[in-house]
């Protein structure tokens, strides 16, 4: 007894170059999302620095309107990579019925998924955050 399962599925070349290729989107939308999370944050430094140097309101209010475009751009890449992940998840299993080398996720699409993954705990704190303290600076300073 070697503590390994009897019937272990081998796959084949094509089935782990598609494996691979899931894994380059996955990858792909996680770094969008972390790219876009420092965009924002440095948007957001520089207009709150703009507008508590030139005293001005307007321009700290309209700090909200990025925070909430690259917030629902984040829950956007957030509900594709979830997406990906769940095609790669039926790929790796035999007689799945899926096309080789097939990048179409959309079986696994919900309603209002981009806005469900944007309310997601890890996305929801981050841009909070990011209004809460546009929300603070625009009374403190004001």
């Amino acid at each position: 007894m070697t503590g390994e399962p009897a019937s272990r599925t081998v796959l084949d070349d094509g089935q782990i170059r598609h494996l691979e290729l899931i894994q380059a989107v996955v990858a792909r939308m996680g770094n969008n999302s972390f790219l876009i999370k420092g965009w924002a944050l440095t948007l957001m430094g520089a207009l709150l620095a703009f507008a508590a140097g030139n005293e001005s309101r307007t321009v700290a209010a309209t700090g909200f309107v990025p925070i909430v475009a690259f917030w629902l751009l984040d829950g956007y890449f957030l509900y594709k990579e979830r997406l990906f992940r769940r095609l790669y998840d039926k790929v790796r299993r035999p007689g799945n019925g899926i096309e080789p080398f097939s990048l179409d996720a959309s079986a696994g699409a919900e309603p209002a998924g981009a806005l469900r993954a944007a309310g997601s705990l890890t996305v929801a704190l981050f841009y909070g955050g990011l209004a809460l303290a546009q929300l603070i600076a625009l009374v403190v300073l004001f």
